[in-house]
């Protein structure tokens, strides 16, 4: 009788053997069971949440600091537009402070001028702005009697009384609103002293600076943060300067419309509108809206309409050739960008943000552009040491013992730097000459096809 020995089926575990732990099935691993767009999506989130946790760092800091930080950031942007008259100065043979300190005074002058000049047109004008402004408001009043809505004036003198007991019983807000104005214009002369300070080392020894700030990097990022820097700086000097140029324009035509229309304060008005230009879009707005209703409480309604057509015409002018023609080329943004960056900035920062906003973003728009192309690597122009001219290379040479290589290199740079001036102005007679050669040729072809037409 023969024994049955049992037999184990393949894959099946033999009798008596030691449990061991079964492995998972691949498909039931939890990494596996995580689709890879969703592993993707959990490393960005951290980095994400690392990034913005560094960017409230930062803000907070900001906010800490802005009495220091905005008057820096004025200095910076009156700085581009006064360097090129420093230069000027200092190939005169002017001496670098000289010619920092000499330019800042007549900034400094300009500015109290205009100042001088408009509080004496307020002054000489007030009596009788004050005068028509009652006669003003007195025809406004039989307007609206006369008007659908039937406002007497007896509901008038209630609501004029309803307001001012309003005022009395705020009073104490208003007196500590008044106390804070009263901190405010401090601050406002603290931060204009020190801009003025910050703004005349920025004239004297800008570079210098500059080259100090590129040092504190790494060695292997100074090239390409050297290079988007000057980028950025050029971009940003070219911005405030047509930003001067567009402002002047709007101040010169609602002033000289306001001048021509017998509006009072027409000096006023125009420089308001030159300093509330820099304000891209909301700035030369609500001046405008200043000038209308001047016009209305201080001649009359039909002026007042006049004077809303030619801010309407400079606006228009400003917008539609301005703009596309001049700020355009120099500052490559949309004008949606440029409007929500001056909403967005006036959310956070209110004037201040709204004054910076287009500025912060031309500059961004040029360092990312820059860093992006990497041309770095293919620029000759960027600059490791002050730009120095011949007669300052001499005095330099003196005081520091430089050897003739050293001289002679920074003489090299001087005259390729003028070479290279000199190849940018061949470059764009070139490309007018051209320009010129072309609409002549498309004027003759067009004047021929209309004399084939008649014949």
């Amino acid at each position: 009788m023969s024994s049955s020995v049992p037999t184990s089926r393949p894959g099946s575990i033999p009798p008596g053997a030691p449990d061991v732990p079964s492995r998972p099935h691949p498909a039931e691993d939890p990494q596996d069971m995580v689709t890879a767009p969703v592993r993707i999506a959990a490393a960005w989130s951290w980095r994400v949440l690392l990034i913005v946790a560094g960017v409230g760092v930062v803000w907070w800091l900001l906010g800490h600091v802005t009495t220091v930080l905005i008057p820096v950031l004025l200095a910076a942007l009156i700085a581009g537009p006064l360097s090129p008259a420093v230069r000027w100065l200092r190939a005169r043979h002017f001496p670098s402070a000289l010619a920092a300190i000499t330019v800042e005074l007549g900034l400094i002058l300009v500015v109290l001028g205009l100042l001088v000049l408009s509080g004496q047109q307020i002054v000489v004008g007030f009596a009788q702005l004050s005068d028509k402004a009652v006669a003003g408001f007195q025809k406004l009043l039989g307007m609206l009697e006369d008007s659908p809505l039937k406002l007497t004036t007896d509901s008038m003198s209630q609501w004029f009384s309803e307001l001012g007991n309003t005022l009395q019983e705020n009073s104490n807000a208003i007196l500590s609103g008044a106390m804070t104005f009263g901190s405010t214009a401090g601050s406002i002369l603290t931060g204009t002293i020190l801009m003025l300070f910050v703004l005349l080392f920025f004239l004297f020894d800008g570079e210098n600076i500059w080259l100090f700030l590129v040092k504190l990097f790494p060695r292997r990022a100074r090239a390409a943060v050297n290079g988007a820097g000057r980028r950025g700086w050029i971009s940003l000097a070219q911005y405030v300067r047509i930003q001067v140029f567009v402002a002047f324009v709007d101040a010169l035509g609602i002033g000289l419309g306001a001048f021509l229309l017998g509006v009072p304060l027409a000096l006023p008005i125009g420089v308001l509108v030159f300093l509330a230009s820099f304000i891209p879009i909301v700035g030369a707005v609500v001046t405008g809206a200043v000038a209308v209703l001047v016009a209305l409480v201080a001649v009359s309604p039909g002026i007042a309409l006049a004077m809303l057509g030619v801010v309407l015409l400079v606006q228009q002018i400003e917008s539609n050739i301005l703009q596309p023609l001049i700020m355009g080329k120099a500052v490559s943004l949309h004008p949606v960008a440029v409007l929500l960056a001056v909403a967005t900035g006036s959310m956070l920062f209110g004037i201040v943000g709204a004054l910076f906003a287009v500025p912060v973003m031309a500059f961004a728009n040029t360092i990312v552009r820059y860093l992006a192309a990497r041309s770095w690597e293919h620029d000759d122009q960027i600059a490791w040491e002050p730009f120095l001219y011949p007669w300052e290379i001499k005095k330099t040479a003196k005081k520091k013992n430089l050897t003739p290589d050293q001289v002679m290199a920074q003489l090299q740079r001087f005259r390729g730097k003028r070479h290279q001036e000199r190849e940018d102005a061949e470059k764009k007679l070139e490309e007018k000459l051209e320009e010129k050669h072309r609409k002549d040729t498309r004027h003759r072809e067009s004047s021929g096809h209309l004399e084939d037409t008649r014949h």
